[in-house]
């Protein structure tokens, strides 16, 4: 396990970023500099040098023109590297602020909250201040839902053990890793432009117009190569004078007529593939980075596999497709554009070098964008991992009803507040009563353990020094609202709840289950009753869980069930009138309550 402190690798790299976007912006002005000067030269050495001989005026000229656009192609290397610097150092300042638990300013992932879900809610995965927007280091919108998905279902165990073991490698590697990320940000890809594609490598060239569009078929192959013969060979007859300006400029305007006629007709078969060019940029690099890698790990060799075709590596025919999309796109510039397509039909050259490309490539580009989600979810991990080091990997028990925890607290509590609990519940047919007063920390608890069962069957680390745990799903029941739209008071959507967790322990499934106040929106009478029923219930069905509760009656259970039912307690100590809470959970029964405290802090005479 990592020993070094986080924070300040990330504080130091930040440094050398720095240095090196300073060097960075210096050479950019050098060469802005040079490419002036160059032009300059140039201009002034065609002036200087013509009298004496055109021949070296013109070749004096040509160097340094062609020094000009050298320096040209140095400085956009250099304003990409700047770029590049630029987001690594954003990177790492907020990786700076996460650690310092700044984080509310990220994406918050509130969309992928389902309506419905068994713990989602309860357990803050999404939304402000969530689990979700304190961990996850994807950029793709594949890569969010990917890992949304992750944390809404368990995986398999041998799944988990895999992530896990992928995670503990990348997190050798975290600042590669910020280097994925940082082609990630640049220009994150997005589903629709995912569905564009695949839809356009779904369509069939048919051999006839179908639907109001032209299909490619042996006529365009022979207007391939015979429209560009003619207009370069009427365009030579011209330059030697074989034609005159008045055959010349007619059949010049034939041709452009012509040209326009081809690109209007084959265009809008591509047109899904308009202005994504950016996002293939990202999709090139972000997959040759995943192809540089030297796995040692199976799950990381599997997502190298899957990007593997028969000719080329995958990032090859991305970049192919990539360069064919940038000149379609020489069309946004009619000075490049009319004369290519007047002479060179070149907007139906580069549609069937698009047709040569997508041949049998449908299922294999659709594994790319896959690839890419699952990289940026193990990301995610490694980076949860190299963050802290002070968290453990969870050990997977085959039984059912395992959870035993040393040092487990919540990961969104600041470590210099948390408090830590160890608890451990061992076999089926284990449900643990706590009790104690009024924000003594019963609640926070109870989902301390159920987000770090939802890290764990992610295949993360979690926020405790050990964590041994069934692979099983967390069902709560903290968090009940009515629903105004529905018609649906607090006291029935609690019902319809406690319905599906009744459904699910009588299945057997394998759950962990979080009740907090079991039944709050009713009277006391039947409260108690139904709680007590209830409880009973989920012994009969051997069911795991914890339930907080302030019905101290119904800790008298564990005498009827000793073997069943164990009693924990959050206690709260009373000086004068102030109250001082240890947040550390006791075995046993909770016997001081604040509530009168509190009531009378606010003015209430008791």
């Amino acid at each position: 396990m990592q020993s070094a402190d986080p924070l300040k690798i990330y504080r130091d790299h930040l440094v050398t970023l720095d240095d090196q976007l300073k060097n960075l912006l210096k050479r950019r002005n050098r060469l802005a500099w040079l490419r002036f000067f160059s032009l300059i030269a140039a201009g002034i050495a065609l002036w200087q040098l013509w009298p004496l001989s055109w021949i070296i005026a013109l070749i004096v000229s040509v160097l340094l023109i062609a020094l000009f656009l050298f320096f040209v192609t140095r400085d956009i290397d250099t304003r990409e590297s700047i770029e590049n610097t630029k987001r690594l150092a954003a990177i790492n300042r907020e990786e700076v602020n996460i650690l310092g638990h700044h984080f509310t300013n990220r994406p918050d992932g509130y969309f992928f909250q389902p309506e419905h879900h068994d713990y989602a809610n309860d357990l803050d995965l999404f939304g402000k201040a969530s689990l979700y927007q304190y961990i996850n280091r994807t950029h793709s919108e594949q890569g969010n839902r990917l890992f949304s998905d992750w944390l809404l279902r368990p995986a398999e165990t041998d799944l988990i053990k895999k992530r896990q073991e992928a995670a503990k490698e990348l997190r050798e590697i975290i600042f590669s890793l910020q280097q994925f990320r940082s082609y990630g940000i640049a220009n994150p890809i997005t589903i629709a432009s995912e569905k564009n594609v695949i839809k356009w490598l779904q369509q069939k060239n048919l051999p006839r117009r179908q639907a109001g569009r032209l299909r490619l078929n042996a006529l365009w192959k022979l207007i391939r190569f015979i429209f560009p013969a003619v207009s370069i060979t009427t365009l030579l007859f011209y330059t030697f004078s074989i034609i005159p300006s008045s055959v010349f400029y007619p059949l010049l305007l034939l041709f452009f007529a012509m040209a326009f006629s081809i690109s209007k007709a084959i265009m809008p078969d591509y047109a899904l593939l308009n202005k994504i060019v950016p996002e293939l940029e990202t999709l090139f690099q972000s997959i040759r980075w995943i192809e540089t890698l030297n796995p040692k790990t199976g799950l990381i060799k599997t997502l190298q596999k899957n990007l593997e075709t028969e000719t080329h590596k995958a990032s090859t025919s991305i970049r192919e497709l990539k360069k064919i999309l940038e000149r379609l796109d020489y069309r946004y510039n009619p000075l490049v554009h009319v004369p290519l397509n007047i002479f060179l039909a070149w907007d139906l050259q580069q549609v069937f070098a698009l047709e040569k490309w997508k041949s049998g490539k449908e299922k294999i580009v659709a594994r790319w964008f896959t690839v890419l989600a699952e990289m940026e979810s193990l990301v995610t991990l490694a980076t949860i991992c190299f963050n802290h080091p002070q968290w453990s990997f969870p050990e997977i028990s085959s039984e059912h009803g395992i959870l035993i925890a040393e040092e487990m607290g919540h990961p969104l509590i600041p470590v210099e507040q948390r408090v830590n609990n160890s608890f451990r519940v061992k076999g089926s047919q284990q449900l643990n009563l706590i009790t104690g007063s009024n924000m003594a920390g019963k609640s926070t608890f109870l989902r301390s353990a159920g987000v770090n069962v939802v890290l764990a069957m992610a295949g993360s680390p979690v926020c405790a020094s050990g964590l041994i745990v069934s692979n099983m799903k967390v069902v709560s029941s903290m968090r009940v609202s009515d629903n105004l739209e529905e018609n649906t008071s607090t006291f029935y959507a609690e019902l319809k709840k406690l319905k599906q967790i009744i459904d699910a322990v009588n299945k057997h499934e394998k759950v962990f289950l979080l009740l907090d106040e079991i039944l709050r929106g009713t009277n006391s009478a039947d409260r108690h009753t139904g709680s007590k029923a209830f409880i009973k219930q989920l012994v009969k069905e051997k069911a795991l869980a914890l339930v907080a509760t302030h019905d101290l009656e119904l800790t008298k259970l564990a005498d009827e069930f000793p073997a069943d039912i164990h009693n924990y307690h959050f206690d709260v100590q009373v000086k004068g009138d102030e109250l001082y809470f240890d947040y550390v959970l006791k075995e046993g029964i909770c016997t001081s309550m604040n509530a009168s405290l509190l009531m009378k802090k606010i003015g209430i005479e008791l």
